[in-house]
């Protein structure tokens, strides 16, 4: 087999890679606060019932989905499997028998096919294929209907007939991934789904994707099955069952390291021995919000508590669902409750609202299961009980407290803070009910959350625009800022004595106060507002210049001038903050750690969970101490700089070291540069000056870097910045092209506050001039400080292809599972846009090592997607050619065969960090992904499927580490954070799988909130002490700084990939925002549309092509 790598690859995704630091990440996210369903049900858009269903090719993977019985089958086309091997977008002809195509030839001799075995002599060949019954995910479930059960997604009609089960709703079954030995790969068939059709009723989505489900469990259970993978678009997985694969068992825990005690905020909660019972609630007319509905049942248990519940106190979750400790003597009951209004109608009178409420028996709640899963004697987690332990535990904050997602947010729990222009911090608590090795656990976390001043809203309108508003007309630009901070908000009049009557902002009068008039009469007599207020109120208008607000429907408008409306408490701002707030915001959040710690077992003594009645009805009891934690440090690892350095390796301390004495291990070369400046402020000699020193730097620091520019630095305004640049490129080139030499690199000085400037700059430089460029700070230039310097030189270095630092025993060859064969390691994140962004799609990014053994040099692959979907779409893709038949794709793909070039050798070990996914997601994401993976390999050349490990990386969660002692400088860094290295294994980690809590980082300021890495998928068998090690290792080869990062480099190398991709997005023109629909956009090849559909949705713009030579650096740094 040739290894061939043509260029031209059809199919060009885009390189980048960005990091993506999530700003408004803020204490009050919960896990999977991000989770969001794709789109578009589990089926095809079929009429027919789904027992009648006809059955759907697979779209690769592990067979096809026919009836017949597999002895008889034909054999199938290869179409992604063996073909022209690793040239990009080699077309692939179909293949018979033996070389790993057609059929698998179980029966008698052949190769298998579909998943293939990796080259390992004399190991144990991991197996893939399926096998019975699956199990659910492990953790609390992210709320949804009927109180956030996960089942098989079924409709909020539907809520419970999924099966017959006297122990609560039995859900569909899917297949299972088992790690076995001596047993060729089976490739995974993914979750069929075609786009939704407008013929299917969304209710069946559910029901099809539960016979997806079960059909590919009968296919995954037959040895014999052939591998076809035509897709034209990427499959969009949708899984609506909560039965996930089994996740590798813990392999033992970790002995490696210094051992210490630390402590965590979990919290030991002791099971109830309650015979636990669950209620269907129906309420009529249905109510969406949760507070009414709430409302309802609060009044119900008051008036019939004694008389018709037995005495019980029962949980309700404000939607379907009813918890009870014991049964209430009536399997089915009707109710009937009246709500009175707070607001005084006309005439004093309150105005009154029936409902009628039946509560019916629906399941008992089995907490056996829960005992044995938390001893680790059953696999599977009984997400029902979990599910009324949380809710029991969330009734009484929710009643004293405003609960936004998993926190509780009160005015009472700290001191409110301005955050500017009419916002404010509330300060609050999350709370979430856990399964660990020590039992449940109660995680308990101090958050903070912006919420609109209960300010007039004249008032609110100053700060806003941060102006006296009377003193002139307003523009259009105040107007329209105005009516997006105002749209939806909640006020109340002030003008009617006690009458407070709440309204919601719809929008903003185009004309003023005193040019509006309304008919007050069936005769159509007009009224002006002005007069109109002043004859029934009393109430003479002073601001008559400004717009009324807009409240009710559009049908029938009314006007409220705004000096008579008051914003009401406690509505939480749920768009993006600027700058300002963000730094405000975060100031309140950032504690020290015995601060935090303080405020924990405060906020923990101040809930008396010993006090509550609803703890106390159910028999929960929960501990009054944060739990104490066996833990190891682990020591920092040698890093090798370049010999001729005064220091040719250093031994970090405390998680950091400096360049002094030390050289780049591979300095860049940078022969020809030149600089734009953009800002007014600094002069061209202090642009000359400062272009000096950053050149001197990169040379001390062993680049091979021209002390003089090709042409002296230009200066430019930022309006004109693609003109400028291009001007200077073309300059630059008329002297550089004849000599037959390239422009290295473009520094560039940028003011302080630039706007879209430096998103501009990189679309332009990395799209279209194919420049690697460096931006420079204003506030920066004038500084000069020789920190910053060697920081950018740091980053300068690995733009131009150059290493920083190694590993030594990367080099040495010592790092278990990596050196001892060629190793790939990708990152992997998916962005979403900000919240309000309704339209904007989100980013994927994936990064990958291209080069071993010292693993440090990542180049990146981006594509954008729908909105908010969380699987990454371009991982591997089938499309059809005109001219060059079936082609294959995508970003492994891609990826593999960069590395292949870059090293000359195959990946024959593939380990993946994939950031950014929730709990309630591990499934979906591993089955997607992990398929993805293996069809790329297999589309590279036959049998070639390197051993998989796959890792998700998990920031967002709420668990936080405090050293045991915080007198004791030994135990802590400076800032009073537990000390780089610090791994938690034990006590607060899953029952069962294998996962762990790292702080590979030295804290700041805060406290420092170590990473969680979640084992889903290890074919590589790695033990405890080799992952950790490894993760903690590579966190010090971070390229951008000489300090140990919190997260493993490849997952925020991902990040930063995403992050810069967003530069390269078109500012979208309409308000609206819809994507172009369709349209292929810039950088597709042709023949072949890279735009991405998910069912249900637009087609997504895909995102400009990259020049080959910034792709292949770390341009992202």
């Amino acid at each position: 087999m040739a290894f061939g790598y043509e260029e031209g690859h059809p199919h060009q995704h885009q390189v980048t890679t960005m990091v993506r630091k999530r700003r408004t990440e803020l204490p009050e996210t919960g896990e999977g606060s991000e989770s969001q369903e794709p789109s578009g049900g589990g089926g095809r858009g079929v009429s027919q019932p789904p027992a009648e269903r006809t059955p759907i090719p697979q779209q690769g993977g592990g067979g096809r989905g026919v009836s017949q019985p597999p002895a008889e089958r034909t054999p199938i086309p290869q179409q992604g499997g063996g073909g022209r091997g690793w040239a990009p977008g080699s077309s692939q002809q179909p293949q018979q028998g033996g070389r790993g195509g057609g059929y698998y030839q179980g029966r008698g001799g052949g190769q298998p096919r579909g998943g293939m075995v990796p080259q390992q002599p004399g190991g144990p060949l991991p197996e893939y294929q399926g096998r019975g019954g699956a199990r659910p995910r492990g953790g609390m479930p992210t709320h949804q209907h009927h109180g956030g059960r996960r089942g098989g997604g079924v409709g909020p009609g539907s809520s419970r007939g999924v099966g017959p089960s006297s122990s609560g709703p039995s859900r569909p079954s899917a297949p299972e991934l088992h790690q076995a030995t001596q047993a060729p790969y089976q490739a995974l068939p993914p979750l069929q789904s075609q786009a939704s059709s407008s013929s299917q009723p969304p209710e069946m989505a559910p029901a099809l994707a539960q016979q997806q489900l079960e059909q590919q469990l009968e296919q995954l259970s037959i040895q014999g099955e052939s591998s076809s993978s035509i897709t034209i678009q990427p499959v969009t997985t949708v899984v609506t069952s909560s039965k996930s694969m089994r996740f590798p068992s813990r392999p033992g825990k970790g002995s490696y390291g210094d051992k210490c005690v630390v402590k965590a905020n979990h919290f030991f909660a002791e099971l109830p021995d309650k015979d636990l019972h669950q209620y269907d609630v129906t309420i009529t007319p249905e109510i969406t919000s949760r507070v009414v509905n709430r409302a309802v049942m609060e009044q119900l248990v008051k008036q019939y508590r004694d008389s018709h519940l037995g005495g019980r106190l029962p949980a309700y979750d404000g939607r379907k669902s009813l918890y009870t400790a014991g049964p209430l003597p009536f399997t089915s009951k009707n109710f009937e409750i009246t709500l009175y209004d707070e607001e005084d109608g006309a005439a004093g009178q309150r105005r009154e609202r029936p409902f009628k409420v039946v509560i019916k028996f629906a399941a008992r709640a089995d907490l056996h299961h829960l005992e044995l899963f938390l001893s680790g004697k059953q696999a599977e987690a009984p997400q029902e009980a979990l599910q009324v332990l949380d809710i029991v535990l969330r009734e009484l904050p929710t009643a004293r407290y405003l609960p936004v997602g998993r926190s509780f947010y009160s005015p009472d729990l700290g001191r409110r803070q301005p955050l500017g222009e009419g916002l404010e911090s509330w300060r609050g608590f999350y709370q979430s009910i856990r399964p660990t090795q020590m039992g449940l656990s109660l995680n308990i976390d101090m958050s903070s959350t912006a919420f609109i001043e209960p300010l007039p809203v004249i008032d609110f309108v100053t700060q806003l625009l941060s102006k006296d508003v009377s003193a002139r007309p307003l523009s259009d630009a105040d107007r329209v800022k105005i009516k997006k901070a105002l749209r939806g908000v909640k006020v109340e009049v002030t003008h009617r004595g006690n009458m407070r009557r709440k309204y919601r902002i719809s929008g903003l009068t185009s004309q003023a106060t005193r040019e509006l008039t309304f008919p007050v009469d069936e005769r159509g007599t007009m009224k002006s507002v002005v007069q109109y207020f002043q004859e029934t109120y009393g109430f003479s208008i002073q601001h008559t210049t400004l717009p009324c607000l807009q409240v009710g429907n559009q049908q029938r408008p009314n006007y409220l001038p705004m000096e008579v409306c008051k914003i009401v408490e406690g509505q939480r701002y749920s768009k993006r903050l600027n700058e300002k707030q963000i730094t405000a915001l975060l100031k309140v959040t950032c504690q020290r750690p015995q601060e935090r710690e303080h405020d924990i077992i405060r906020t923990v003594h101040h809930n008396a969970y010993h006090d509550d009645p609803y703890a106390r009805e159910f028999g929960i009891k929960i501990s009054e101490k944060l739990a104490s934690v066996e833990a190891r440090i682990l020591p920092a690892p040698w890093l090798k700089y370049h010999d001729t350095g005064r220091e040719k390796d250093v031994l970090p301390r405390v998680g950091q070291w400096n360049m002094m004495n030390k050289k780049m291990v591979n300095g860049g070369r940078v022969s020809n540069w030149t600089c734009v400046n953009f800002s007014r402020n600094v002069q061209d000699s202090v642009a000359r000056g400062f272009c000096h020193e950053l050149a001197q730097m990169c040379h001390i620091s062993g680049m091979d870097f021209a002390a003089e520019p090709i042409l002296p630095p230009l200066s430019s305004r930022p309006e004109h910045v693609e003109r400028a640049l291009k001007t200077r490129y073309n300059d630059v080139m008329n002297i550089l092209k004849p000599q037959g030499k390239e422009l290295d690199l473009l520094i560039v000085i940028l003011p302080d506050n630039n706007g879209s400037l430096y998103s501009d700059l990189k679309r332009i430089c990395e799209t279209d001039l194919g420049l690697v460029s460096q931006c420079c700070l204003t506030k920066h230039v004038f500084k000069g400080s020789k920190q910053y310097l060697a920081n950018v030189a740091l980053k300068i270095n690995v733009k131009v292809g150059g290493r920083n630092t190694v590993l030594m025993d990367a080099l040495r060859r010592r790092i278990p599972l990596v050196s001892d064969r060629p190793t790939i390691i990708f990152g992997a994140d998916v962005t979403h846009p900000h919240p309000g962004e309704d339209s904007s799609p989100s980013i994927a990014a994936v990064v990958a090592s291209q080069d071993w053994p010292e693993v440090t040099k990542y180049t990146s692959r981006v594509s954008a997607q729908a909105h908010r979907q969380e699987l990454i779409q371009d991982l591997f893709k089938v499309w059809q050619d005109p001219q060059r038949g079936t082609l294959s794709g995508g970003m492994i793909k891609d990826l593999l065969i960069s590395f292949k070039k870059a090293t000359g050798q195959k990946p024959q070990r593939i380990i993946f960090f994939r950031d950014g996914v929730s709990e309630g997601q591990f499934y979906q994401v591993l089955l997607y992904e992990l398929d993805a993976i293996r069809k790329a390999c297999a589309s590279l050349e036959p049998n070639y499927q390197p051993p998989v490990t796959f890792v998700v990386v998990q920031k967002r969660h709420h668990t936080r580490l405090f050293a045991n002692n915080h007198a004791d400088q030994r135990s802590v860094d400076r800032s009073g954070n537990i000390l780089p290295g610090t791994v938690v294994d034990s006590k607060i980690c899953h029952p069962t799988e294998f996962d762990f809590y790292l702080c590979s980082h030295a804290g700041i300021q805060g406290t420092s909130r170590p990473a969680h890495y979640h084992v889903l998928w290890d074919e590589n068998k790695f033990t405890a002490d080799q992952l950790q090690s490894l993760i903690n290792n590579l966190c010090y080869t971070y390229a951008r700084c000489t300090r140990s990062v919190s997260i493993v480099p490849p997952a925020y190398y991902a990040h930063l990939a995403a992050f810069r991709a967003r530069c390269y997005m078109e500012p979208e023109t309409s308000d609206s925002g819809s994507m172009a629909s369709g349209a292929a956009g810039r950088g597709a090849p042709i023949g072949v549309t890279r735009s991405t559909r998910v069912p249900g949705s637009a087609a997504v713009r895909p995102l400009p092509a990259l020049k080959e030579n910034v792709k292949r650096v770390m341009f992202y740094c």
